[in-house]
Order: C-alpha cells, then sequence, then structure tokens
C-alpha cells in the first residue's frame, strides 16, 4: 500500500522556522517527482515545491523562494521541507505528493496520484 505520511507542523510566531517530513511507504521516492503543496482557510490549494527523481534543481513558488528548501533522503524514504522566515501568509495545511508525471507538468495538483493526509501550519503575527 502506498502512503505518505506528513509530520512537523505546529503553531509558530512569524519569523520562526519549521522543518515538516514526508515519510513514504509501499513506493520509492527516488522515482517519483515529489511535491509540496498547501491550502489556506478559505483559498485553493497551491503549489510549493517540487523536486525531480533524479534531484537538480528544485522548483519553488515565487511566494517561498529563498525562505524554504526542500531536501530528500533517500535512506530514509522520506521527503522534507525545511520553512525559515514563516509569515502569516504561510499558514495552511501542507500536503505531500507523488506523481510519475514528466517534469513538466509538475505545478498542477491534479497530476499527483499520491497525497498524504496533511499537517497543518499557523504562523501568527
Amino acid at each position: 500500500q502506498m502512503q505518505l505520511v506528513e509530520s512537523g507542523g505546529g503553531l509558530v510566531q512569524t519569523g520562526d522556522s519549521l522543518r515538516l517530513s514526508c515519510a513514504a511507504t509501499g513506493l520509492r521516492i527516488s522515482n517519483y517527482v515529489m511535491g509540496w503543496f498547501r491550502q489556506a482557510p478559505g483559498k485553493e490549494r497551491e503549489f510549493v515545491v517540487a523536486i525531480n527523481r533524479g534531484g537538480g534543481t528544485p522548483d519553488y513558488a515565487d511566494s517561498v523562494k529563498a525562505r524554504f528548501t526542500i531536501s530528500r533522503d533517500g535512506a530514509k524514504n522520506t521527503v522534507y521541507l525545511q520553512m525559515n522566515s514563516l509569515q502569516p501568509e504561510d499558514t495552511a495545511v501542507y500536503y505531500c505528493a507523488a506523481t510519475t508525471i514528466v517534469w513538466g507538468l509538475r505545478r498542477k495538483d491534479s497530476h499527483y496520484a499520491y497525497w498524504g493526509q496533511g499537517t497543518r501550519v499557523t504562523v501568527s503575527s
């Protein structure tokens, strides 16, 4: 059974950092494009970042570039999202996702086949 489980969310203050984890079972993350998306209250789910199967330069949404960093640990089969300088507008439920689609389609959530249950991040001002 393929499963993604996120953890690491919480309540923090503006300027704080958090590291989210996405542990995969039933699939090898090295064989998938791995992405992070988020959904703020009352808003549609939006792309945050993706990393390709073979690594390479990740693709970040402009809103998180230079503040967020995605990484992978193949031995642990886990993807991480390091979030620094958090702002109230980063408040959302964060989802990890996996897909086998081509890299060019990485930003569209409908192309991702596997999703975690989400972890909530709240940034207070």
